[in-house]
């Protein structure tokens, strides 16, 4: 079981089928974490759960906001860092942090088609557990890989 740090981000999450943890050795300015999936989709979970969890404690957050979000690509590595990066952007542009998201992600005519809807509270520190202010998502050290039947993405967040 992976110890404490100062940041207090060395975790393990298991969600049924996707989990993430902070790499704290990966990035020393930065945030990063490493989440996987028994398929795409939940490593699309996964990695979703990390960014939120980062940002603020989601059992403090309300649901007072919503926003539904279409994406496509060719390349499932693309779709993930602008999806991460949609995130990012909404947290700044709407002033939010998110209770939850729900996601599907299907391959369609050669195109990773994600919909995903996200539910949150604009940012109120008096009433919510804030963590760290993300400002974006880098591709330093960034991948996406399939590993036998598991999906596996690091991704570096920008603090």
């Amino acid at each position: 079981m992976p110890s404490s740090s100062a940041r207090g981000a060395h975790r393990l999450l298991d969600r049924m089928s996707y989990a993430f943890r902070m790499l704290d050795d990966i990035a020393l300015a930065d945030l990063a974490f490493e989440a996987e999936g028994d398929s795409l989709e939940n490593l699309f979970r996964g990695a979703t759960q990390a960014i939120i969890e980062i940002l603020a404690n989601p059992a403090t957050i309300g649901s007072a906001w919503e926003r539904t979000i279409h994406r496509q690509d060719v390349d499932a590595a693309t779709l993930l860092f602008d999806w991460l990066s949609d995130l990012v952007y909404w947290k700044d542009a709407a002033g939010v942090v998110y209770r939850d998201v729900q996601l599907s992600l299907a391959y369609r005519a050669g195109k990773w088609e994600l919909e995903a809807r996200m539910h949150g509270a604009p940012v109120d520190p008096v009433t919510q557990e804030l963590r760290s202010d993300v400002k974006g998502v880098t591709k330093h050290l960034y991948d996406l890989s399939q590993r036998g039947s598991r999906w596996y993405a690091r991704v570096v967040l920008d603090v």
